[in-house]
């Protein structure tokens, strides 16, 4: 047990769950409608996503990593010194050669677009004939269609428990559900406190967008739409979102969006490169010299926040990211 589980477990009060029952294998889990069946606990995993090497991370899980992909910030400090030993198969999409000359007994995946029906990766049947499990957040297949929009389309809103879900499930694949546990904890107390940040103050009136990036600079930006993990964020909060699409991220007009004329902007920070305005400071430029943005009430009175793309996602940071969202709207003096 990490020192710092033992501590959480401890402060939590749940120190009889370090005795939890063991991993019974062969385990069968059932994962997106896909069941997957693990003899023992992975020895050698590869991630496909940020979210799910972070995940693996917070479970002291980083010895088991063979390899790592798709990342859009860098790594959380606490996991500097662990992930610097886990080789980086790609800055975004790996090759299915890539993964599986890993020789992986689990493939953590956090898009459906990476690994699915038409996975850029491959698809979960090409793992399946190599006898190599699949485990796709639940976050990216329960209620949504990765089939409609470049990113998906919500069916049903987005459910915080997607995240919890994948935690529980990770930790019993791996036999150490006492950490699962413990880290499902910590999780919801930052909700929870993110919440309680805003208790007495009235948002009824408070709107905002998330920016995620764009193709180019000046063209239609991909922002957070409907029933979405951001979006999640904003009803959790009780803000508004001024975007009505249900797709994940689709592309907005500025004009558009100037005329829903959201409260706060809240723009993506990104270490990759993929996109011009995957740079934050390109995108506050934008904001503040084009014709139509600059005249937005959120630009002229510099409510933005900037936050970890991977903060907009399902994923451990999201709870960090409500914390930072929480304690901006709670400055916010309009609002009573």
């Amino acid at each position: 047990m990490l020192p710092r589980f033992a501590t959480l477990l401890a402060g939590l009060g749940l120190t009889g769950l370090a005795q939890a029952a063991a991993t019974h294998y062969p385990l069968t889990v059932d994962n997106c409608g896909k069941p997957q069946t693990f003899a023992q606990a992975p020895q050698r995993a590869v991630t496909i996503g940020q979210a799910g090497t972070e995940m693996l991370y917070a479970l002291g899980l980083g010895d088991k990593l063979a390899g790592t992909s798709l990342w859009f910030n860098n790594v959380l400090p606490e996991y500097q010194a662990v992930n610097a030993k886990v080789p980086r198969l790609a800055d975004n999409d790996p090759s299915f050669e890539a993964v599986v000359g890993k020789r992986p007994q689990l493939v953590a995946v956090q898009f459906e677009w990476m690994v699915g029906a038409q996975g850029v990766v491959g698809t979960r049947e090409q793992f399946d004939e190599l006898n190599i499990p699949t485990y796709l957040l639940p976050s990216d297949c329960e209620g949504k269609d990765n089939l409609v929009g470049a990113d998906g389309t919500r069916l049903q809103a987005f459910q915080v428990d997607s995240i919890y879900k994948s935690v529980s499930q990770l930790a019993e694949i791996f036999d150490v559900q006492a950490r699962g546990a413990a880290l499902n904890a910590e999780l919801k107390g930052r909700l929870d406190s993110a919440r309680a940040q805003l208790a007495g103050k009235d948002l009824s009136g408070t709107s905002a967008m998330f920016w995620f990036s764009s193709a180019d600079i000046d063209i239609d930006p991909y922002v957070a739409g409907r029933q979405g993990v951001a979006d999640f964020m904003l009803r959790t909060l009780g803000v508004r979102n001024v975007v009505e699409s249900s797709e994940e991220w689709p592309t907005v007009g500025w004009e558009t969006l100037a005329k829903a004329n959201p409260t706060w902007l809240i723009i993506a920070r990104m270490d990759r490169r993929r996109f011009p305005a995957d740079d934050y400071q390109k995108k506050l430029e934008f904001l503040r010299s084009d014709p139509v943005t600059r005249n937005m009430d959120a630009v002229k009175h510099d409510r933005i926040i900037i936050l970890d793309a991977d903060a907009m996602q399902a994923s451990i940071r999201l709870f960090t990211g409500l914390q930072t969202l929480s304690a901006a709207f709670a400055s916010d003096k309009s609002a009573q």
